[in-house]
């Protein structure tokens, strides 16, 4: 029998790996820690409700959407579905890389915060 969790931790990554995305810049979306993010991934640890809906979030992905593929997968019995993102056939096919540098996908953007005056 599959686990809740383990089939959750399951799904998740598959989104995670289909979009191409690093456990680093999920976590940082999602504001949640990088180990914490792949001890859920591998069924290790149990999500709350609001730590799903904010991975969810960050993969751009409805909380609903992913209970019911979850749902489906545990009745169709299959155990640990992995999915594999897609790579592109030849190196032509591939993506350029990104203009930004990887630094700037690390964490979510810090809010600007406004000085604060103390005279009264």
């Amino acid at each position: 029998m599959t686990l809740l969790r383990t089939q959750l931790g399951t799904t998740l990554r598959g989104h995670r790996l289909q979009q191409r995305r690093t456990l680093r810049d999920v976590s940082g979306a999602a504001r949640v820690s990088l180990g914490y993010l792949s001890e859920v991934e591998r069924g290790q640890k149990e999500a709350s409700s609001e730590l799903l809906a904010s991975i969810c979030d960050a993969l751009d992905v409805e909380l609903a959407d992913l209970l019911a593929q979850v749902s489906d997968d545990l009745r169709s019995g299959s155990p640990r579905r992995e999915v594999t993102p897609l790579v592109p056939a030849t190196p032509a096919e591939q993506p350029a890389p990104a203009a930004e540098p990887a630094l700037a996908l690390v964490g979510a953007p810090r809010r600007r915060r406004d000085p604060v005056s103390l005279a009264a």
